[in-house]
């Protein structure tokens, strides 16, 4: 199969099936992170928000969001 051919498919799929088709090609290039990485990332963005520098959101609206896209 052709890159058009495999670009003309995924025009056709639904808006639901098109983002998640995104996200997994957009997966493809995030890097990995060790845990400890990852735990040093937490540790930052928890820091920004009791500082007001960041902002969060309500967990339950976080859950209504990922309920409704992989759903």
């Amino acid at each position: 199969m052709s890159l058009t051919q495999l670009k003309n498919q995924a025009a056709q799929l639904p808006f639901k099936k098109q983002r998640e088709l995104i996200a997994f090609l957009v997966s493809l290039q995030t890097p990995v992170m060790t845990e400890q990485e990852f735990d040093a990332e937490l540790e930052k963005r928890g820091r920004e928000i009791r500082q007001g520098k960041a902002g969060g959101e309500p967990v339950e609206m976080v859950i209504a969001e990922l309920h409704e896209r992989f759903s």
